[in-house]
């Protein structure tokens, strides 16, 4: 047997102390780059080439790993095959179908019209979407967000980090590009049927925009978690991206119906490359652009060259940054594996800087029952991204109320159950104040009310809220020319808050109604059990009033519209009510307790 090679030169050994004092200076979280920022972070603690370790210690991992690393391409493996079998059987199969009937004589050429008018906004805005969304994923993740065990003890030894890093980027480039080819075979399927585009032309377009625009996003994304200005940016015109992406949508439903903005159309697809796949997606139809292989051009240079500096740059990522971005990462994971969802959301809230309140002061009240509401107010102005949000998703609200009214049957109730569901996530976002006092009970220790009393007067300022944005809602309808329904805006709002106070003061998780024994080794209707508990006031609220809302909207008759007005205060009664039992449960249930 040929004697073990002998080791690599290094250093000389330190003492313990200095061992210590290195690790722990490694270690700190106070913002500074750990040399990681470098590339070659190895080598600006004084290693040498002589002390880089990375191919054998990578060696040695995966020998190690490789147990786990079977279970969990198993895992993966078998989430890839759920997935792929969901969509041939929810996607595939009835495309297939369609084909089948448009072969013996069956005729959708009749949306083909709609369908271009609706693609050059509509496809900007979910291009800006996806830009949108996957900076914002950059505020408290990112792209390069290696385990915790990585960040935490691999990447303070001399260890590169490139190897280490750059798997974890094209890891989320392929995760981002996913959504994207589903889209493009999407879009290649209804070209297909509603304009007789040739299939291959329009894959091969609708990929050009259904790839590059996530891949330019998530080279974005890396920009963003290396770099603070950047990220300032980004939460400063988040609220201005998101007004566009609705005007957008709104631009689009109005092209539909016969109102184009041409040369508007124009400027937005050629604006940047969420525009440009617009451009590419419409070149293989009637309705092309000129400059649609400049649009092609343009992705394919743009995503090429920045895939190539973002490679460069993954390993790039300051050390600070990343134990942060892992450790927020792991316990937004863990809150989601135990249906933690308020959990999540805070942690991401907290980690990508949504939690800072402006200074504003609002006079002192002069009378005691003033203070509920007074307190409430402060928050919710101390927050102006909850008021954003609700403005914003009253929008798409108003937009199905209007299809319901257009609609009949069926079709009404769906769309008028939606316009309902959007107003509820819309005042949902004004309770804040009252799911803090749930989150624990104790917090309400200032109050001088009973518990159960202080959660009905929590409900007063989002209901005020509430009503001036169906005011709102109700003069832009009156303006356009609707008649009665138009006031079934504000009718809505107290019987939503309602709703979602009621979930407000649902307690402790029922985890239990997830999974039984007697419900066999799938749960059974477990987790349809358990969403209905989660989501019982906005279930409740939104099917007691979905029927006369429905009738009312397609009617639009005076009498109708006061029932369905006079039926939203008897729903808001009762779930008041309901929340009031809720809260009165939960003030005197032990910790740990559930609310029914």
């Amino acid at each position: 047997m040929s004697a073990a090679p002998p080791p690599k030169a290094g250093p000389a050994p330190e003492t313990d102390a200095a061992a210590e004092a290195r690790t722990d200076d490694a270690g700190t979280d106070d913002g500074r780059t750990d040399d990681v920022s470098t590339g070659d972070g190895w080598a600006g603690d004084g290693w040498t080439d002589d002390d880089d370790w990375t191919d054998e210690t990578l060696a040695l991992l995966r020998t190690l790993r490789a147990p786990h690393r079977r279970n969990r391409a198993k895992s993966v493996g078998f989430a890839v095959y759920c997935v792929i079998l969901i969509l041939i059987i929810w996607g595939g199969v009835p495309s297939l179908g369609l084909f089948l009937q448009a072969s013996m004589g069956a005729d959708y050429t009749g949306h083909g019209g709609d369908l271009l008018a609706a693609m050059p906004a509509g496809i900007t805005a979910i291009g800006l979407a996806t830009f949108l969304l996957l900076v914002r994923d950059g505020l408290w993740r990112g792209p390069v967000v290696p385990p915790r065990a990585a960040a935490d003890w691999l990447l303070i030894h001399p260890v590169r980090p490139r190897p280490v890093l750059r798997p974890w980027f094209w890891l989320s480039c392929a995760v981002a590009a996913f959504p994207g080819l589903v889209a493009a075979v999407g879009g290649m399927v209804a070209l297909g049927l509603t304009v007789r585009t040739g299939l291959p032309a329009a894959l091969g377009w609708c990929l050009l925009g259904g790839l590059s625009v996530p891949l330019l996003a998530t080279c974005a994304a890396l920009v963003v978690e290396r770099s603070d200005r950047a990220a300032g940016w980004v939460r400063r015109l988040t609220p201005y991206l998101t007004l566009l992406i609705v005007a957008l949508a709104g631009q689009s439903a109005l092209a539909v119906a016969g109102h184009p903005v041409r040369w508007l159309e124009l400027v937005e697809m050629w604006s940047g490359p969420w525009g440009w796949a617009a451009i590419a997606a419409l070149a293989p139809t009637p309705a092309a652009v000129t400059g649609g292989w400049v649009a092609a051009a343009l992705l394919l240079v743009s995503t090429g060259a920045a895939l190539v500096l973002a490679d460069r740059a993954a390993a790039t990522v300051p050390l600070a940054r990343l134990r942060e971005r892992a450790r927020t990462a792991a316990g937004v994971l863990a809150a989601l594996r135990t249906v933690e969802l308020r959990s999540a959301r805070l942690a991401v809230n907290s980690a990508n800087g949504s939690t800072r309140q402006r200074r504003i002061r609002l006079p002192a009240p002069r009378r005691p029952w003033m203070v509920v509401p007074w307190r409430d107010s402060l928050a919710l102005l101390r927050s102006p991204a909850r008021l954003g949000r609700a403005t914003v998703l009253a929008v798409p609200a108003l937009l199905c109320a209007v299809l319901a009214h257009g609609a009949a049957g069926a079709l009404s109730w769906l769309a008028a159950a939606v316009a309902l569901t959007f107003g509820y996530l819309a005042v949902a976002q004004l309770l804040e104040p009252a799911r803090i006092e749930t989150d624990d009970v104790r917090r309400a220790s200032w109050s001088p009310y009973p518990f159960a009393a202080l959660m009905l007067r929590h409900a007063i300022v989002p209901t005020a809220a509430g009503v001036l944005l169906g005011l709102a809602c109700t003069a832009a309808l009156l303006a356009a020319g609707a008649g009665a329904a138009a006031w079934l805006a504000p009718a809505a709002a107290p019987a939503l808050v309602a709703a979602g106070l009621v979930n407000a003061c649902r307690g402790v998780l029922r985890k239990d109604l997830m999974f039984s024994p007697a419900q066999g080794a799938g749960g059974g209707t477990g987790p349809l059990v358990f969403a209905v508990w989660y989501a019982a006031g906005p279930v409740v609220g939104v099917a007691a009033l979905t029927p006369m809302f429905s009738s009312a909207l397609r009617g639009g008759a005076v009498v109708a519209v006061g029932k369905a007005a006079l039926m939203a205060v008897v729903v808001a009664v009762l779930l008041l009510r309901w929340a009031y039992a809720r809260a009165s449960k939960m003030s005197r249930a032990r910790p740990g307790e559930s609310t029914p």
